[in-house]
């Protein structure tokens, strides 16, 4: 892939204010690659961290945040107790019903870390990349992705928690939108008009070429409107 290309692409198309994250799930730390050592107070957090540098998170970093380290495929590490006092609190909090915790989805491959970097600057080949959009930015992203499509293959807009469409983009090899969650607000303090689109990383520079397709159709069908919007207005005057 041309990580330039396809961060000019996403930045360009879309008018991100954010530059896109790639992120990489390792068996060992890379070479040339800083160490993020300390524990982060949440899976998601590495996510704006990674704005502002390239790192290599191990397993162990990921320990603050039960849910979040368990949907990134690091359940092999000492979660137990931790894991089931955090479900035990979303669902006596009614924020999950009691049959969803077995369904949250999580990534399928064992690492050791995940390397995070700004797209542009990733040293690796990346397995999913992160943006954050606004609603039109995201229309234009859902249409691009055929997530919005009228067809069985649509797969809608997912919620809660955000990191559960990391492993969905994964498993399913296409583009995922979310609505994001309260502790991805949280924890990463991004603005509340803020949606997350999520690209597996196979598919990303194919997914560049079909978000200019989707950005052609809608300036074609925005003169369209505007046309029809002018005459509009003309015939009541």
């Amino acid at each position: 892939m041309d990580l330039n290309y396809t961060a000019d692409a996403l930045e360009d198309i879309l008018g991100l204010q954010a530059p896109p994250i790639a992120l990489a799930f390792v068996d060992a730390p890379p070479s040339g690659v800083d160490l993020f050592t300390e524990a982060a107070p949440s899976a998601c957090s590495f996510w704006r961290a990674a704005e502002k540098a390239t790192f290599y998170a191990p397993a162990q970093s990921h320990g603050n945040c039960a849910v979040g380290a368990m949907v990134m495929g690091f359940a092999s590490t000492d979660l137990g107790e931790a894991l089931s006092d955090s479900v035990e609190k979303m669902v006596g909090s009614s924020y999950l019903s009691a049959d969803e915790p077995a369904n949250i989805p999580s990534v399928a491959t064992d690492s050791a870390g995940i390397v995070y970097g700004t797209l542009r600057d990733f040293p690796l080949e990346p397995d999913v990349v992160l943006v954050w959009l606004s609603p039109a930015q995201a229309m234009l992203f859902g249409e691009g992705g055929g997530n919005v499509a009228w067809s069985d293959s649509s797969t809608g807009v997912l919620g809660r928690p955000a990191c559960a469409a990391l492993p969905l983009a994964l498993s399913t090899h296409s583009p995922q939108l979310s609505l994001g969650c309260i502790g991805m607000r949280t924890f990463t303090e991004v603005s509340d008009d803020r949606l997350l689109g999520v690209l597996p990383g196979a598919v990303a520079a194919s997914f560049a070429e079909s978000l200019r397709n989707a950005a052609a159709a809608n300036g074609r069908m925005a003169a369209y409107y505007q046309k029809r919007k002018r005459a509009s207005i003309s015939s009541d005057r």
